[in-house]
């Protein structure tokens, strides 16, 4: 059984009942957060770039859970005590529970020479694209039919990465089967209405799930 774990913000965790992979740890000053940086548990922390909200409390939690942090090699300097795998875009890094896969996105890094990434991730039987912080695109048609998603999980605040508009367009052009949205209601400035997205999304199912709350991926 493979379960998603919103923290809030763009921090989630997957985990397949043996592997625990937590995604942009961002949860100290994050007033969203369901769970401290202490509490979260990881065997894996893949990091999408280096701003402040998704890089977050990397460092801590990969050197206290004694966790593999994995990104691209920019944004893994991030100290020579942990234990970090780097990787670039269109790479493939396979692991116990499947497989890691860089993708590209469109946003700034957060770091000098680096560049924004997403992720497709196979764990526990299924597909999950995760966009990270980017706008809409078009070779998001090329990301879904390398692999087929079960889950996209996409941001929908709009200001810094697309809106709902383009973010439902951004489920067409994957194929996605569901999609979660994230990346929104942290602040007033990403302010969003999940509903409306759901709204707009066709030929896949919105699964919105709140900080603090847990989905089965079926």
């Amino acid at each position: 059984m493979l379960k998603f774990r919103y923290y809030g913000h763009s921090c989630f965790q997957l985990d397949d009942g043996n592997y625990k992979l937590l995604f942009d740890p961002f949860l100290t000053g994050n007033p969203a957060a369901s769970i401290t940086s202490n509490e979260v548990q990881a065997d894996y922390v893949l990091i999408t770039h280096a701003h402040g909200d998704h890089i977050g409390d990397g460092y801590e939690i990969v050197k206290r859970t004694d966790a593999t942090a994995i990104g691209i090699p920019e944004v893994m300097d991030i100290g020579d005590d942990v234990n970090t795998i780097g990787m670039n875009v269109g790479g493939t890094l396979y692991l116990p529970f499947g497989y890691v896969r860089i993708v590209p996105a469109i946003h700034s890094s957060g770091i000098a020479g680096g560049v924004a990434v997403g992720y497709v991730v196979s764990i526990g039987g299924k597909i999950i694209y995760y966009a990270g912080d980017t706008c809409l695109f078009s070779d998001m048609k090329l990301i879904g039919e390398r692999d087929r998603i079960d889950y996209a999980i996409l941001p929908i605040g709009d200001h810094y990465t697309m809106g709902i508009e383009d973010a439902a367009r951004a489920v067409e052009f994957l194929g996605a089967k569901n999609v979660i949205p994230v990346h929104y209601n942290t602040w007033s400035l990403i302010k969003q209405d999940p509903k409306e997205f759901e709204s707009l999304v066709k030929g896949a199912t919105v699964c919105i799930v709140d900080p603090g709350e847990s989905l089965r991926l079926i």
